[in-house]
């Protein structure tokens, strides 16, 4: 008996000298652990092929594991980012992505849940690498608007930082972004932008009025091949350019669990919220029209992203947002912040995985 109490005091005594170090302890692990997170760049462990990193999974309302929509696309060692929706940037930068190298961003549309991380991921781009030149942004027809909004709300920062840090940091004339308008993109017509090597990227026009004019983008590199629909109805668009593709990445809602919200929302007399869930069913395709699009079109993969409604943390939620999509396409991830997908050049490999954030 004497023994053990006596262990029990020596643990207890070296549990409180621990507890009184945890300080110096943590800033020691810390000093330890800095340098391999520093030089971490997910993108050069990558194999060389096509690549989808989801740095934000959901819409525009809060969800606990999706943020705003953004699309981490690699090709090789090249960084492109579809839409940049708040917390995107954060976590590609939790996803070890060199931020820095990130070549240009493509927007979809201008609803703010796809662009309200524009500014800070510009300017984290920017600091990050030292850049000569403006992020290249590239978008539809009101894009110039857009990113002349970004870069004026950040001037005063941008000054500040390189006054600070320096211009061999943080170069003036490479701070901001500059705009790339894609036009309308009317009449079925495509619209190739030439970013030069293997890697090309295709966008089209889809249906997400009075969103409009919205944009889907198709990307290849090396034999792979994936479709991202951006923001729209069932689209023939989109479908067209989905044929025998690799991935399709394509938003959706769930128009059964989005009338339970207009049905809570007349309950309680939020007559606004009401409204606009009735509204935003005839903009969007639902799980089930994403899934026919994907098997008509010879799809290899179905990425959902763009997840409305936000998903209650219960369980079967994420089994009742995709109600009946295995029936039509059994080849399917519902994405979260981290989702990955790689598709290896010149194979017919696709690879499901998933960064911890």
């Amino acid at each position: 008996m004497k023994k053990t109490i006596l262990a029990l005091g020596i643990l207890a005594l070296a549990a409180a000298a621990l507890y009184t170090q945890r300080g110096p302890l943590a800033e020691r692990v810390i000093a330890h652990l800095a340098p391999a997170m520093m030089s971490a760049n997910t993108l050069a462990t990558l194999e060389d092929g096509l690549h989808v990193a989801v740095c934000g999974a959901g819409g525009p309302m809060p969800d606990a594991v999706r943020s705003g929509p953004c699309l981490a696309i690699s090709a090789g060692e090249r960084l492109l980012v579809i839409d940049a929706g708040s917390n995107g940037v954060r976590n590609l930068v939790r996803m070890r992505y060199p931020v820095g190298a990130i070549e240009a961003v493509f927007l979809t549309h201008f609803h703010s849940d796809h662009i309200d991380g524009l500014g800070e991921l510009a300017t984290l781009r920017w600091v990050q690498g030292s850049h000569q030149d403006p992020l290249p942004v590239y978008g539809p027809t009101g894009v110039e608007q857009v990113v002349d909004g970004f870069n004026r709300a950040y001037a005063l920062d941008v000054r500040y930082r390189t006054a600070h840090h320096g211009e061999a940091v943080v170069p003036l004339r490479g701070a901001g972004m500059r705009a790339h308008s894609l036009g309308p993109g009317g009449g079925g017509k495509l619209r190739a932008i030439n970013l030069g090597g293997d890697l090309k990227v295709t966008a089209f026009r889809v249906d997400h009025d009075p969103a409009s004019p919205a944009l889907g983008y198709r990307v290849d590199y090396r034999g792979r091949s994936l479709v991202v629909s951006g923001d729209t109805i069932k689209s023939e668009a989109v479908a067209q350019q989905a044929q025998n593709v690799d991935l399709l990445v394509h938003e959706a809602l769930s128009p059964e669990l989005v009338m339970i919200i207009n049905s809570a929302a007349e309950t309680t007399g939020n007559s606004g919220m009401a409204q606009i869930a009735l509204d935003i069913l005839d903009y969007h395709a639902s799980p089930v029209e994403a899934a026919e699009v994907a098997r008509d079109a010879g799809a290899g993969h179905l990425l959902f992203y763009h997840i409305v409604p936000a998903l209650p943390p219960i369980p079967g939620a994420e089994a009742a947002w995709l109600q009946g999509v295995a029936d039509i396409f059994s080849a399917h991830t519902l994405a979260r912040d981290g989702t990955t997908v790689s598709l290896p050049a010149n194979s017919d490999a696709i690879k499901v995985g998933r960064h911890r954030l």
